[in-house]
């Protein structure tokens, strides 16, 4: 079954009516107090459904249930590390974060340990975050693709634009609120689409329980064997999971400044702890997903064998279900890509002016002229995404790993540096700061032993390692601090 006329139009309504709703917000946004941190007036329970919505992305939707398709429910397992972070981040960083007024994480390290310590966690931030998003903004083309049949350069424009818009005109407000709809519909759109797959396949789903048995336990969980190669085993997940989440909720703007926008301490930990409900709700949805169609294509097998197991899901969605459907689902992926999208405009744009602009270039301007340039640097960031996404189409890997692999890399410096800063004393800015090159020099060393065939290590455990060697670094070449070094906020 083709893309029809009807699905076509539920799409195009779709991103408009979702772009109008964003853009709504536009006429609240005075100061960067409401453009960033939404005046700090939001309700807890819209920060817990985009915490969930910021991390997503497309990638999540078209990779996961390939993921569970080739292999087994054995991705639960880094998802359980996903919970326990969410408790670490709740009581040890967030009552850091809410002892004083702060716009972006990284402020928190300037208090600790001066200005570069700040400039190099924000710079580290921005350069990864913007790679691992540019990768996001490509997986968007492999449905449009699907979908249009059409180049990855329109599809790119087109979503990024629109995303652009109510960003820049909304701030904050308006990406939390985006994203709250655009979860609702990529979520309820994901369970239609499985009772449609389940109800097509001859025997429903007593058929697929039997197929998942017999093709090597498809609804296995737990892997208690312990692999370094391997990333979806019960260690490799649990304790790389805690490492992976700890470090994007705890560390990168993106999640952190949700968190930062609850009206209280208290609020902050109830939307992330509750953010955990819906994430692991969401990936063992998104995971049976991938089992079902296992069986759907092992009766209905495609005319052409799948290049990717990113196209699995979108190609099931444009070619098998009802028209209308289809495009309403269509727009339910999508949605996920957008919601993502302005997240990290969002973040990036209010890392760039609070720690680097505003500091370095114009500490005493007014607040209309901070939004006015929050905004510049929004539209700078969205065309800094495109032309990453356009690189990022020559690559062969998983998108879902490759964006993993690349958000990774830092991550594990910068938790070393933040678990330094609040768990001692010690810890000098210079120490710290060789720690986290440490940390960095590891992991990049390990990532180009990996690509050349030397080293063989999962990149499950890459946050771990350089978490402990920044940590352990930083620690051990701190000096004994004097009284001003070691002052906590």
């Amino acid at each position: 079954m083709a893309f029809s006329w009807l699905d076509l139009a539920v799409v195009v309504v779709y991103l408009a009516a979702v772009t109008l709703l964003g853009a709504r917000f536009g006429k609240r946004q005075h100061t960067l107090h409401d453009y960033f941190l939404g005046g700090r007036q939001l309700p807890w329970w819209a920060i817990a459904l985009s915490v969930v919505s910021a991390e997503t992305s497309i990638l999540t939707i078209i990779s996961t249930p390939g993921i569970a398709y080739a292999t087994n429910m054995g991705f639960l397992q880094l998802v359980f590390g996903y919970l326990v972070a969410r408790v670490v981040v709740s009581f040890v960083l967030i009552p850091k974060y809410f002892a004083g007024e702060l716009f972006t994480a990284y402020q928190l390290i300037e208090r600790r340990f001066g200005r570069t310590l700040k400039i190099f966690t924000a710079a580290l931030f921005l350069g990864s975050r913007a790679l691992a998003e540019g990768v996001r903004v490509f997986a968007i083309s492999i449905v449009i693709e699907v979908i249009f049949k059409t180049g990855v350069l329109p599809a790119v424009l087109i979503i990024t634009a629109l995303t652009l818009f109510y960003t820049f005109e909304g701030g904050l407000t308006a990406v939390i609120w985006t994203d709250v709809t655009q979860l609702s519909i990529y979520l309820v759109g994901t369970v239609v689409a499985m009772f449609v797959a389940v109800h097509a396949i001859p025997g429903g789903w007593s058929q697929v329980a039997h197929l998942a048995s017999v093709s090597g336990g498809k609804f296995t969980i737990f892997d208690f064997h312990f692999n370094w190669r391997q990333p979806y085993l019960f260690w490799s997940g649990l304790i790389g999971g805690t490492f992976l989440s700890s470090a994007s909720h705890g560390t990168d703007q993106l999640i952190v400044q949700r968190l930062l926008a609850a009206k209280n301490k208290r609020q902050s930990q109830g939307a992330l702890l509750a953010s955990g409900l819906v994430i692991l709700f969401q990936f063992t949805l998104f995971l049976v997903v991938g089992v079902v169609l296992f069986a759907y294509y092992h009766h209905f097998p495609p005319a052409h064998p799948f290049s990717r197991p990113d196209k699995i899901y979108p190609t099931f969605v444009v070619t098998n279900l009802p028209e209308g459907l289809a495009g309403l689902l269509t727009a339910a992926i999508l949605a996920a890509a957008m919601a993502n999208l302005s997240a990290a405009f969002n973040s990036l744009a209010s890392s760039s002016v609070v720690d680097f602009y505003r500091p370095f270039f114009k500490p005493a301007a007014d607040q209309k002229h901070y939004l006015r340039v929050s905004r510049a640097l929004t539209l700078f960031w969205g065309g800094v995404l495109i032309l990453i996404a356009l690189v990022a189409q020559h690559l062969h890997e998983s998108v879902l790993e490759l964006a993993l692999t690349i958000a990774s890399v830092p991550y594990g410096a910068m938790l070393g540096i933040f678990l330094l800063g609040v768990l001692t004393k010690r810890a000098t800015s210079r120490g710290t700061l060789i720690g986290a090159l440490l940390g960095l020099s590891t992991l990049v060393l390990i990532v180009i032993g990996k690509a050349l065939g030397i080293v063989n290590i999962a990149w499950t455990w890459y946050v771990v390692i350089g978490t402990l060697v920044t940590f352990l670094g930083g620690w051990l070449t701190s000096r004994k601090p004097n009284l001003a070094e070691s002052s906590h906020p």
